[in-house]
C-alpha cells in the first residue's frame, strides 16, 4: 500500500529525477549542486531551466547542471564517470533512478537485455567507477530507486561499513510516468488504455520522488544503511534481497559482465580521470 509522504529537509548530487522532483531536492540542498545525468540532453536542459526558474530568488539556491549519460551503453557510462571525476572534487549523494520498465524486447548497445542492462548493469558500472570518489567525500549516500533490483544492497553495504557511505534502496510506488508508454507492445494490445484509466490513482512524479529525497537528505536516516524504504519508511524487502549468497553471486556476475576485472572500488585509491579514460574495463 502506498500513501503520500513529505520529506524534511555544499552537496553534489547526481540523479535522474524529473524536473518537479529535482526542484524539491535542489531546495533541500542549500548551496549545493544538482547534476542531472540524462540520455536526452535537450530534455535534461529544459528540466534544468525549469528548476532554475522555480528556484530563482530562493535564498541559498544552489546550482543545477546537466551531463550526458546513456545507461544502455557502457562506453557512455565510462565517459560520464570520467567527466564527473574530472570536474567534481566531491560526490556526496548519488541517486540511481533509471526508469526503464515494460519496454519492448530489445538489447543494449553491449548486447544485454534492455531492462537488465540499463536498470542494473548501467547503474552498477556507474556507481563503481564513482565509488572511490564517493568514499573520499564521506559522509555520502548512495540511493537505488527500484521496486525489484535491490539484492546487492546486502553485499555492498557490508563492504562500505565504516567508510562513512550509507546506502538506501527504495520502492518509489506506482508512478505515472512515460515509462508506461510501451505497454501495448510489451504486455498486450489495450494495456495502454488500461493504465490510462487507472492513472488517476497513481502517484505523480513529484510524489513518487519523495522517498528518494527523504533517503538523500533527511538527517534521521543519516546513520542508517542497507535498508529498504517505501513511503519514507523502512520496510522489509523480498527474501531474495536478504540472501547474502545471491547478493555475492549477482555482484560477481555483474563485475564480469561490465568488465571491471580485479579492480576493487572499495579499496582502490580515488580514481584519477586518466585511469577511467585509458582503461577499457
Amino acid at each position: 500500500m502506498y500513501w503520500l509522504c513529505e520529506n524534511k529537509a555544499g552537496k553534489v548530487v547526481y540523479q535522474r529525477l524529473v524536473a518537479d522532483a529535482a526542484v524539491d531536492l535542489e531546495s533541500k540542498l542549500s548551496g549545493g549542486r544538482v547534476i542531472l545525468a540524462c540520455r536526452d540532453l535537450k530534455r535534461a536542459q529544459d528540466a534544468a531551466d525549469d528548476i532554475r526558474r522555480k528556484t530563482s530568488g530562493t535564498e541559498g539556491a544552489g546550482e543545477v547542471l546537466t551531463v550526458h549519460l546513456d545507461l544502455s551503453s557502457l562506453d557512455s557510462v565510462r565517459e560520464c564517470a570520467q567527466t564527473l571525476l574530472r570536474t567534481e572534487k566531491y560526490i556526496n549523494i548519488l541517486i540511481n533512478n533509471a526508469g526503464v520498465c515494460l519496454c519492448p524486447k530489445g538489447l543494449t548497445k553491449d548486447g544485454f537485455e534492455m531492462q537488465f542492462g540499463v536498470n542494473h548493469l548501467g547503474h552498477f558500472l556507474f556507481t563503481n567507477l564513482l565509488l572511490p570518489r564517493i568514499i573520499r567525500s564521506a559522509p555520502a549516500r548512495i540511493i537505488i530507486v527500484s521496486s525489484h533490483i535491490h539484492v546487492m544492497r546486502t553485499y555492498s553495504t557490508n563492504r562500505l561499513h565504516r567508510t562513512g557511505v550509507t546506502t538506501y534502496a527504495l520502492d518509489p510506488g506506482p508512478v505515472a510516468t512515460e515509462a508506461l508508454r510501451h505497454v501495448d507492445e510489451s504486455m498486450f494490445h489495450g494495456a495502454g488504455l488500461f493504465f490510462r484509466m487507472i492513472r488517476f490513482g497513481m502517484l505523480t512524479p513529484k510524489q513518487g520522488a519523495q522517498t528518494s529525497i527523504y533517503c538523500a537528505v533527511d538527517e534521521t536516516v543519516s546513520e542508517q544503511s542497507g535498508f529498504y524504504y517505501r513511503n519514507c519508511q523502512k520496510t522489509t524487502p523480498s527474501a531474495a534481497a536478504r540472501d547474502p549468497v545471491k547478493a555475492k553471486t549477482l555482484w560477481d556476475v555483474s563485475v564480469r559482465l561490465v568488465g571491471l576485472g580485479d579492480w576493487d572500488p572499495f579499496t582502490a585509491d580515488d580514481v584519477p580521470s586518466e585511469s577511467v579514460e585509458n582503461t577499457k574495463f
